[in-house]
């Protein structure tokens, strides 16, 4: 597969080669919302592919392809997307004419992705952050907690996660206002109230899942990646002065929940699959038997977020990398249900911060200007702490290799405003 190529033009950069086609939601002044699949600069409309007959066969209904978000087309199941997913790399496919020689329906189902409005790709059930970096983990308890004992006790032996909001996730492109809330910046004095000053980004990626099994039933190891639709770029914004004072004893609340950022296009486990490596050795302490991995399960997946100021040029402040996860996917997702949590078609799970072990991996501005003490120098002679109205943060990730398929995920990208 990794030899194909598509008779659509797709640039030798591009996130979006045959081998890798995304699916997301889109819409243009002529078409309503509805399913598309993303190829080069283009946007194949796979309701208008249906309605000339070249999805026939297969488990879908026009309805399926029609409807405002992925969910339908989720709720056939893994069989079915790949299946789809197959049949359209056979009618993209330069060396096939059964769909690149018919001009009139290739002008009806190829749109330009610059013609087109992308919109959040699925209706999100629940969301469930994890917590799942162990660089990032290790940080926050030094700054926080004994740096001799920087992870706490648990941190190994389970992937710690909570429930998240998930009316606030919005789509890559989506303004922001920075929130207000109460904070206690002195330890000394009462709390006070106000828009936050310490408002930062945490680089994630997230997974989309298939519908799971009934209430009570648990998803094993084994069956994880069955359950597992796809992933997108993912920013978890964070008022890290209002969590700092909310967060004892619950956990995460108004520091978290005023928003976050998730990419439109979502990436396939198959299309991933040429990246697929093993993870870190989980043996001291050993996991328990239900979190044990008998494969790879890990992605090696780059990352970088950049700062562009309201005028004057950006900068990159974090390159870092999936494969940086102590806990994979099908960790997450078996733990998530192990008690018989169950889990719907279109619920997202993100990853927590992905930090890397060097200064220039480090996933937050928390970690990257340690706290404030370390500031980073902008282009402009400006310096970033925390995120400052005006600025623009966007998360990008691709998956590349000598001799492998370019697959990458576009970007996630949040404009704050002021409070």
């Amino acid at each position: 597969m990794n030899e194909l190529t598509s008779w659509v033009a797709v640039p030798a950069d591009s996130d979006f080669p045959i081998q890798n086609l995304p699916f997301g939601i889109f819409s243009t002044s002529e078409r309503t919302k509805r399913v598309g699949v993303a190829i080069g600069d283009q946007i194949v409309d796979l309701k208008a592919l249906h309605m000339l007959g070249y999805l026939e066969n297969l488990p879908f209904t026009l309805a399926d392809f029609e409807a405002p978000v992925l969910n339908p087309m989720i709720a056939r199941g893994k069989q079915a997307t790949r299946e789809l997913r197959n049949r359209l790399v056979k009618l993209l496919d330069a060396s096939r004419p059964d769909l690149r020689d018919k001009e009139h329906h290739v002008g009806q189902i190829l749109v330009p992705q610059s013609e087109a409005a992308m919109h959040l790709p699925v209706e999100i059930g629940d969301y469930t952050d994890f917590y799942s970096s162990e660089d990032h983990a290790r940080n926050v308890g030094k700054m926080f907690r004994d740096p001799e004992n920087a992870l706490l006790p648990n941190w190994k032996h389970l992937p710690v996660g909570y429930h998240g909001r998930a009316s606030s996730i919005v789509v890559s492109g989506t303004p922001l206002k920075r929130p207000h809330g109460q904070m206690r910046p002195d330890p000394a004095a009462p709390p006070t109230f106000g828009p936050s000053r310490l408002l930062d980004f945490e680089l994630e990626m997230a997974f989309i899942t298939y519908p799971g099994k009934p209430l009570g039933d648990p998803i094993s190891m084994a069956e994880a990646e069955d359950y597992i639709f796809g992933l997108t770029l993912f920013n978890d914004w964070s008022a890290r002065d209002i969590q700092a004072w909310e967060y004892v004893p619950l956990g995460p609340f108004l520091g978290k929940n005023f928003g976050s950022t998730m990419s439109p296009w979502v990436v396939t486990l198959d299309a991933l699959e040429p990246y697929r490596i093993p993870g870190p050795d989980q043996v001291d302490p050993p996991v328990l038997p239900y979190l044990q991995v008998t494969s790879p399960g890990h992605f090696d997946v780059d990352l970088a977020v950049e700062i562009v100021p309201e005028s004057g040029p950006g900068a990159v402040v974090c390159r870092s990398n999936l494969k940086h996860m102590y806990w994979n996917m099908a960790q997450q997702l078996t733990h998530h249900t192990v008690n018989g949590c169950n889990v719907r078609g279109g619920d997202v799970m993100a990853s927590g911060t992905i930090s890397g072990p060097e200064p220039g991996s480090f996933g937050s501005m928390l970690e990257i200007s340690w706290r404030g003490s370390k500031p980073f120098a902008m282009p402009d002679g400006s310096e970033r702490k925390f995120i400052q109205d005006g600025d623009t943060v966007r998360l990008t990730g691709c998956a590349s290799a000598p001799g492998k398929p370019r697959i990458g995920f576009g970007s996630a990208e949040g404009l704050i405003l002021p409070a």
